[in-house]
């Protein structure tokens, strides 16, 4: 059992984190705004997630102007990609062997 736990990536604990990832692994890309109206979270709750994934390179953050507004988007890199397949993968053995125990 504790094999299992010892695969959990700690990075995916908060549960922010886990909706983003899990938002950009079914969208290439979105931006700030829906990111946060998704999530229900405030602008500096997202903020210091993201800057958290972006510093294990499981994010990418691209600002731009669109016009004369800031546009700010993310996407998953490949090792964030991977990072999280791998979480929902320990994730979903442990609970197989757990439910096994009973």
């Amino acid at each position: 059992m504790i094999e299992h736990l010892e695969s959990i990536n700690k990075a995916f604990e908060s549960k922010v984190r886990l909706g983003i990832m899990s938002v950009l692994m079914v969208n290439d890309e979105i931006d700030f705004n829906s990111l946060k109206e998704l999530l229900g979270v405030t602008d500096g709750n997202l903020a210091s997630h993201i800057r958290a994934l972006e510093s294990l390179e499981y994010v990418v953050v691209k600002k731009q102007f669109v016009g004369r507004k800031p546009k700010t988007t993310f996407t998953r890199t490949e090792k964030g990609e991977k990072a999280f397949q791998e979480h929902l993968q320990a994730l979903e053995s442990f609970l197989k062997n757990n439910m096994s125990m009973e």
